[in-house]
């Protein structure tokens, strides 16, 4: 059946973003304004993305629950809803949530807006129905009737579960396992959905997503905003490098290219490479993680090349990840994120210091996952892996009889390892976080490799730059364990096993897009060459 409402309300709201905490407001008009009625969906201004408010409180609306069924029958793609619609319903005895006795609330033309704008929150323009959706709005505000709806209500809902499901959970757990993605992912059950509906709350007001992703939504309009005006100006070399100094056209172009970037604040069309400009390019450097020299050679070209379409991509598809991450964090933990080669401390949820790892090579590839660091290991031993002792050492072994006493090693059962010792491959300390993978992290004899800009060189594990700062990190709660203890220990030749009195969640993560805390956006190769196989699933017409 359809009820009667008194008028229409006319939208008007603002949005001010502080990191994921929104403020709107509203105007509502009353029934004296009834002239006022648009003849057109009414939409929130231009910045609002939030769904703000609670739910209809009203309870005098009601339909009936037979409705539901044909509403489904009509729309039968939505029938994967039904247990969720119905939950829903029947904890407000079927009452109007999206209408009150003003017509339909303001949440109603923002989570329209959202679903018609959901490509910018990394996802493909495909919501099922968009146009039915679209008519029922439409005529909702030309109905001269001023009735409610109860197709539009019931759209409005299944919409706001797809919104759920699609914008927070991300890809299924069968896609994320194939792209070796182990962390666990976060999960917005429909019963937290629901709880949180019936308690007068909305949780999509505090999206339940990593932190980065609503940065990373922000850089995606810009680039979308920057693409839409014709994208980055192409730059043709006319010699091999750029530097200060030098004096080109092309150096004009390279000036508009990173104004339009955003690592220059000013463009005067100059063709010099000044000071200024040798700035700018020091800044899209160290965004891409290249030695920031100020100098222009043929790889920072090629990524001054890249075309906006691809970065546009990349954003995306790091939205996607993020999706997956836990949300609820704790305080104190630590990331290593594989494309930066960064291994990041964070105390209070907030960068203490950060140092370069080397990671598995393409062909050894980390794995993904998380684990709680519970043991520190001074002077570990190294157990060779079976392969490496199959390929190298038994052929060593073979042609040289002193191949294991060249290379500080024994015999320890069928096995071989290597002593503890300043050459040991495992450096002087390693870092145990049980997991099925074999990973852990540790101290390295070559230390060179920490220079490096491209630092995928392990066989898996991950090789941290500074050992000793880590392990005062960790032990910084344990009074009997000084600085010169633990250099001590590092160095004493005998292997010693610590258990940690506060274990610490570490999480080995893979985001080759991110927003830095100066609000500058990052960008790293695609060491595994993971971003394109994410990609072609996020937009496959499965």
């Amino acid at each position: 059946m359809r009820m009667k409402i008194t008028t229409y309300v006319i939208i008007v709201f603002f949005l001010s973003v502080i990191s994921f905490h929104f403020t709107a407001c509203s105007d509502g008009k009353t029934e004296e304004h009834k002239a006022e009625r648009p003849d057109t969906i009414p939409q929130p201004t231009k910045n609002d993305i939030t769904i703000r408010g609670n739910f209809s409180d009203q309870r005098s609306l009601k339909f009936d629950k037979k409705i539901i069924d044909a509403f489904l029958s009509r729309y039968p793609k939505l029938r994967s809803y039904k247990k969720d619609i119905d939950t829903f319903y029947a904890k407000r005895n079927f009452a109007f949530a999206w209408y009150d006795n003003n017509g339909l609330i303001e949440q109603a033309a923002n989570l329209y807006n959202r679903m018609e704008n959901i490509s910018e929150e990394g996802l493909p323009d495909s919501i099922p129905y968009k146009d039915a959706f679209t008519d029922l709005m439409k005529n909702d505000a030309l109905d001269s009737t001023n009735t409610a709806n109860e197709f539009t209500e019931l759209m409005l809902t299944a919409q706001y579960f797809i919104y759920a499901r699609t914008v927070w959970s991300g890809l299924d757990a069968k896609r994320m396992k194939s792209l070796d993605w182990f962390l666990p992912r976060k999960t917005v059950s429909y019963n937290q959905l629901l709880d949180s509906l019936l308690t007068g709350k909305n949780i999509l007001d505090t999206a339940p997503v990593y932190r980065q992703y609503a940065l990373l939504r922000a850089q995606l309009k810009k680039y979308k905003d920057i693409e839409s005006k014709g994208g980055f100006p192409t730059i043709k070399a006319d010699k091999k490098t750029y530097k200060q100094g030098d004096s080109s056209a092309t150096i004009a172009t390279i000036r508009k290219f990173l104004f339009v970037t955003g690592d220059l604040s000013n463009d005067n069309n100059s063709a010099i490479f000044d000071t200024t400009l040798t700035i700018a390019v020091k800044n899209f450097q160290h965004r891409y993680g290249e030695k920031e020299d100020g100098v222009i050679g043929s790889a920072i070209l090629k990524k001054m090349n890249i075309p906006i379409s691809k970065l546009i991509q990349q954003i995306i598809v790091n939205m996607e990840r993020c999706r997956w991450v836990p949300v609820n964090l704790v305080s104190n933990y630590v990331v290593v994120n594989i494309p930066a080669y960064k291994l990041y401390v964070y105390e209070n949820d907030t960068v203490a210091f950060s140092m370069n790892v080397v990671v598995g090579q393409p062909a050894h590839k980390t794995v993904i996952f998380n684990g709680t660091i519970k043991y520190i290991v001074f002077s570990p031993y190294w157990n060779v892996p079976s392969g490496i002792l199959k390929n190298e050492v038994l052929p060593g072994i073979r042609k040289n009889s002193n191949y294991l006493a060249s290379h500080n090693m024994e015999w320890n059962g069928g096995a071989v390892r290597q002593k503890p010792g300043p050459n040991n491959s495992l450096g002087l300390v390693k870092f145990l976080f049980p997991n099925s993978y074999d990973i852990y992290l540790h101290d390295t004899p070559s230390k060179s490799l920490f220079g490096e800009t491209n630092r995928a060189f392990s066989h898996g594990c991950i090789r941290i730059s500074q050992p000793q700062k880590f392990a005062e990190y960790l032990l910084r709660h344990d009074s009997s364990w000084t600085t010169e203890k633990i250099v001590a220990a590092m160095n004493s030749g005998k292997e010693q096993y610590v258990t940690l009195k506060e274990t610490v969640p570490v999480f080995i993560a893979y985001f080759t897009t991110w927003v830095s805390k100066d609000g500058k956006i990052n960008f790293r190769d695609d060491v595994y060459g993971r971003d394109k196989r994410l990609a072609d699933m996020i937009f496959s017409k499965k």
